[in-house]
């Protein structure tokens, strides 16, 4: 086994004595009734492998990532980095959600670290990796406006997303509102945040620099501040979902998903307290990023025809490629763009063709990479969408044959693998590639 780190390689902490928080045993515990319903359901579609891993993954992220304070919040670890990212702990508890209103254990989780998002969005809505306390862990030389709370601060348009979706699911789906104390605090700092960027050159006042970065997507060019960009109505971005510094400012998969948080915000502020002017600003914003995408994020190109750009910079330079993480053009229509579906459908087919510089294909595999990991190297979480996201049933078990074939015997999905030897991979535990594979095989069991 050869475990490769673009970047840099971070040890193994034990959780139990760096993270001061009580661990979630109980979350083993789930109702042994619903557990043993969804793995016999699971069973009884797919292979016993790919069950196998199902398993195991879906019990991991509960028993080994899993922290609650004494006031109730929960603190999710990434896996094996001690912090917590907004957008990881969101999509690590994606499995999980369409089982709340059935399990108070999982219930009570969802609402945790719903909690703990909105909480850490009030310490610095530019952050998007938290530490469990004010114990200065993580990148504390980086020249930007650091705190001992906060792990890394790249800013990060899905990073805002997240919380505000996994407080709609948790409202939505847990019938609760336990969880919403700080929510429209929150939500009136994000929109302020993504206001500011829509206006990045003249209003922003956020720089990010890291000293001897060991990659150049590290950090932001010009002094921090960032590629440059003219005003497009969408909301400026200094890192993508991979936490790799854009190339062009405004990332179109993160502003989709900014538009639709928007409006899933503004339901609850609306429903739960009748707040109708933050509703407004909400709807109001997520009007205009949709314009902007409209306007300046779609491209015609001789090929494909009319296809979303993945990064634009309002100043006539587009970016054409895909990258493995989340949000991805692949993903949209998971997250639930449907505004364009046959742009969508043509930037399906080019994305998941050599004309996109991060497709990958080899002996054991084909999908999309990532700058973030070595060139070759596909990601699960990319094949797991591509997965949710096909209406091809022939498709679909391909992909999942892929993923259960390329664990290298561990039982476990991993950031990404040669697709030519899987047994070459990067970080031995990644509970958010655990946690696409467990909703992609959900969903083809029909939960």
């Amino acid at each position: 086994m050869i475990q490769i780190y673009k970047k840099y390689v971070i040890m193994f902490v034990v959780m139990q004595g760096s993270i001061h928080r009580r661990k979630c045993q109980r979350m083993t515990e789930i109702s042994d009734s619903l557990r043993n319903k969804v793995f016999s359901k699971v069973r009884d579609t797919v292979s016993p492998k790919a069950a196998a891993i199902f398993e195991k993954c879906f019990m991991d992220t509960l028993s080994s990532a899993v922290y609650f304070d004494d006031d109730g919040t929960a603190f999710m670890v990434t896996g094996d980095i001690p912090a917590m990212w907004l957008r990881d702990s969101l999509w690590q508890l994606l499995p999980y959600l369409r089982f709340i209103g059935d399990d108070e254990n999982l219930l009570e989780l969802a609402v945790g670290v719903s909690r703990k998002q909105l909480d850490d969005v009030l310490l610095d809505p530019y952050a998007n990796a938290f530490n469990p306390s004010a114990n200065s862990a993580g990148h504390q030389d980086d020249k930007t406006q650091m705190s001992p709370w906060i792990w890394e601060r790249k800013y990060e348009v899905d990073s805002l997303c997240s919380p505000l979706l996994l407080a709609y699911e948790v409202w939505s789906k847990g019938g609760t509102k336990e969880h919403l104390g700080d929510f429209e605090d929150a939500l009136s700092a994000i929109i302020r945040v993504w206001r500011t960027e829509q206006n990045h050159e003249s209003q922003s006042t956020y720089l990010f620099e890291r000293p001897d970065p060991l990659a150049p997507t590290d950090t932001l060019v010009r002094d921090g501040k960032g590629p440059e960009s003219a005003f497009t109505g969408m909301t400026w971005s200094g890192f993508r979902p991979s936490d790799d510094a854009t190339v062009y400012g405004y990332n179109i998969p993160g502003n989709a998903f900014a538009v639709l948080t928007l409006r899933l915000a503004a339901k609850i502020v609306e429903n739960e307290f009748s707040n109708h002017e933050l509703a407004h600003q909400a709807l109001s914003l997520a009007s205009d990023i949709e314009r902007g995408i409209a306007e300046y994020g779609t491209v015609e190109t001789e090929k494909w025809g009319k296809v979303y750009a993945y990064e634009v910079d309002g100043r006539g330079n587009v970016l054409l490629m895909d990258d493995g993480n989340l949000p991805s053009l692949l993903s949209m229509p998971f997250l639930g763009w449907t505004s364009d579906e046959d742009t969508y459908a043509r930037t399906r087919k080019m994305v998941l063709s050599t004309d996109n510089p991060y497709w990958y294909s080899g002996s054991a595999a084909e999908g999309i990479g990532s700058p973030h990991t070595p060139s070759g190297y596909i990601w699960p979480i990319a094949l797991a969408t591509q997965g949710i996201t096909s209406s091809d049933e022939e498709e679909k078990s391909r992909l999942l044959e892929t993923l259960s074939s390329t664990d290298a015997g561990t039982g476990f999905i991993h950031e990404s693998f040669d697709a030519n030897d899987p047994t070459k991979y990067t970080r031995p535990w990644f509970s958010w590639a655990n946690a696409m594979y467990c909703e992609f095989v959900l969903r083809l069991a029909g939960f």
